[in-house]
């Protein structure tokens, strides 16, 4: 609707003709040739000459003095850092975990890192018939839970080794098995994560309950939140190659993609 709605309106075409130079210039990821980036944006040299004088001195274009070439400028940094830090991943879910909902038919949700942990902050209830006792602000296991595992595999904070290591120490307490043995057996599971780009866990948390989890990057290639789904054994598909772990993996992808994943690697 944003998008015809905007169609709608009256514009000033000589900007919408100038942004097809600079999206030249950010698609080749390079300096390039005045050649080259008219002949790009579809037009003639003289033309894109003009408008690349205008970007060089609001900054969003720099020229280098000994080869002639054309780049993106501080400017457009700037604006496409500004950008980047607005974006929302508990925003920007929304529609992702409305689309992975429907496709896979079980309950999937949101999770950042909060004070006290790995924690829900966004549910799509699937509407099963058995009941996940899953709500916003539940605060996951790092050990156990898919969730909590995915965020022990991949995300990087001070306060994570040292959550984990308690939660290792009570576990070891409760079922009286060594600290050393419950550090093991979680790297073991924690290595095979990594691998897959994926985190699962087969009723290890709520018995009869099986659940994966993906862990969402931003631009600064930072994971930031995790996409989880839950549903009964049985009728949730566990494997590493299910086509639910396919989605869940996309899904994850898709989210890292709107939030920039990727836009500040050479």
């Amino acid at each position: 609707m944003i998008t015809k709605v905007a169609s709608e309106r009256q514009g000033i075409q000589s900007i919408e003709v100038g942004f097809r130079l600079l999206d030249v210039l950010a698609k080749n990821n390079r300096p390039m040739m005045l050649r080259d980036i008219a002949k790009g944006a579809g037009m003639a040299a003289a033309k894109a000459h003009r408008y690349l004088v205008s970007f060089m001195r609001i900054g969003i274009v720099e020229q280098d003095a000994g080869t002639g070439r054309y780049d993106l400028g501080a400017y457009a940094l700037e604006l496409g850092l500004s950008g980047l830090g607005r974006l929302d991943p508990v925003r920007l879910a929304g529609p992702v975990l409305d689309n992975l909902c429907e496709e896979i038919h079980e309950t999937v949700a949101l999770a950042v890192w909060g004070t006290h942990g790995a924690t829900i902050v966004r549910i799509v209830d699937a509407g099963s018939p058995i009941t996940i006792t899953l709500r916003p602000g539940t605060v996951l296991s790092l050990s156990r839970s898919a969730t909590g595992r995915a965020f022990a595999a991949f995300y990087r904070s001070p306060f994570l080794k040292k959550m984990i290591d308690a939660e290792l120490q009570e576990q070891a307490d409760s079922s009286k098995t060594a600290l050393t043995t419950c550090r093991r057996q979680l790297e073991k599971v924690l290595t095979e994560i990594r691998e897959r780009g994926l985190a699962r866990a087969t009723s290890s948390l709520t018995p009869g309950i099986n659940g994966f989890s993906a862990p969402v990057y931003d631009h600064s290639n930072r994971m930031v939140a995790a996409i989880t789904s839950l549903g009964s054994v049985g009728e949730f598909d566990a494997e590493w190659e299910s086509s639910t772990a396919q989605a869940m993996r996309q899904a994850a992808a898709d989210l890292s993609h709107r939030l920039g994943y990727g836009s500040m690697q050479d």
